[in-house]
């Protein structure tokens, strides 16, 4: 089963580099089961690193097939690959839109992740499009993370 992916948009204040404090609206994704989960996934994330009072001021499913983070890169670029294939019936050429959110530096690495995520399809594909996400981090589900059936039950 895939992973679902909720874009959560977090309202707070931020000191930024010339240590003014300001209102900031920042994306950030959460893999959940449910908007629920993902709530309170964002909410507990949130703490961990916000010391202010923080608003979720929206939560929507996102539109990525996958997700790929690279060590050593610190943005999130947005992949639209395009999957080619013969229509044998109609004698036409289809294509197949997906997009990846890829960890990188700049948008040539982000091409060259994408097309390292790509090497093994065995379809023909172009990637017409990649730009930067306005995404701040990305929040995976871990194993141990779920409350354990003996603490809800003891």
């Amino acid at each position: 089963m895939s992973a679902t992916w909720y874009e959560c948009k977090v309202k707070y204040r931020k000191i930024d580099e010339s240590g003014v404090q300001k209102v900031v609206s920042e994306p950030y994704l959460v893999d959940a089961l449910s908007f629920t989960e993902a709530e309170s996934r964002i909410n507990t994330e949130m703490a961990a690193f916000v010391t202010e009072e923080f608003k979720i001021v929206n939560i929507k499913v996102a539109n990525f097939a996958e997700i790929h983070n690279f060590e050593n890169s610190d943005r999130w670029f947005k992949s639209k690959v395009s999957l080619l294939a013969y229509d044998e019936e109609s004698g036409k050429e289809r294509k197949t839109s997906f997009y990846l959110l890829i960890q990188a530096n700049d948008v040539k690495e982000a091409f060259d992740n994408t097309m390292q995520v790509m090497q093994n399809t065995m379809g023909e594909f172009t990637i017409p499009a990649i730009s930067e996400s306005p995404i701040v981090d990305v929040f995976p589900f871990f194993k141990g993370e779920e409350v354990s059936e003996e603490k809800l039950i003891g």
